[in-house]
């Protein structure tokens, strides 16, 4: 199933020299899974204390831009230059769903917004994510497949954000904007166990 993960190789090689001065710099790649966490914590704190106003969601956008571009370049330091660690894998499949969680539940609190269709985005995520790692103690790959993985929530619930802020009220286009987003995760969950318990590779 397509995803937005897929366009990650282009996306990786218009970073490849930032992330080649960053290492030369001395910056971590655990540093970087920080930053990427910090900033979206920040901006779901600032949504949470006033969701629904209009510069507080148009925050969301380039936040959710600065963090694929912050996952993408840590991945990159650990692999390209020498940093992979256990602290690392760790702190980076922890730190996404943290990071998840942390910008995308206080969507709830937006006035219009059917808080139920939120929290089970963010559960279906985690999910989601834990499917994909298992896929390894399966003997497999870790599994990125869509067809609402990472990167495609984040474009989700990046152009809800970037509508709400525009003053287009809540109503039954962003219920059923949630209803999709939750069942492509639900579809997500199946296609990752399907190719986990197949083993295939990808």
């Amino acid at each position: 199933m397509p995803s937005v993960y897929d366009l990650k190789p282009r996306f990786q090689s218009l970073l490849r020299p930032l992330v080649g001065g960053l290492a030369r710099s001395g910056v971590t790649a655990n540093q970087v899974t920080l930053l990427a966490v910090a900033a979206s914590a920040a901006a779901g704190l600032v949504l949470a204390l006033v969701p629904g106003a209009s510069w507080a969601l148009l925050l969301v956008p380039p936040v959710l831009l600065l963090r694929m571009a912050l996952n993408a370049v840590d991945g990159m330091l650990a692999r390209e230059h020498g940093q992979q660690s256990r602290l690392g894998a760790l702190l980076n499949e922890v730190g996404d769903v943290v990071a998840d969680a942390a910008l995308y539940l206080p969507f709830a609190l937006i006035p219009g917004i059917d808080p139920r269709l939120v929290v089970i985005i963010v559960v279906l995520a985690v999910i989601a994510e834990m499917t994909g790692l298992v896929a390894v103690h399966l003997g497999g790959p870790r599994r990125y497949d869509g067809p609402m993985g990472k990167s495609d929530r984040a474009f989700a619930f990046g152009l809800l954000a970037l509508l709400l802020g525009m003053g287009i009220a809540p109503g039954r286009w962003s219920t059923g904007l949630l209803a999709i987003i939750a069942m492509l995760a639900a579809a997500t969950i199946l296609n990752r166990s399907r190719r986990a318990l197949a083993g295939t590779a990808g």
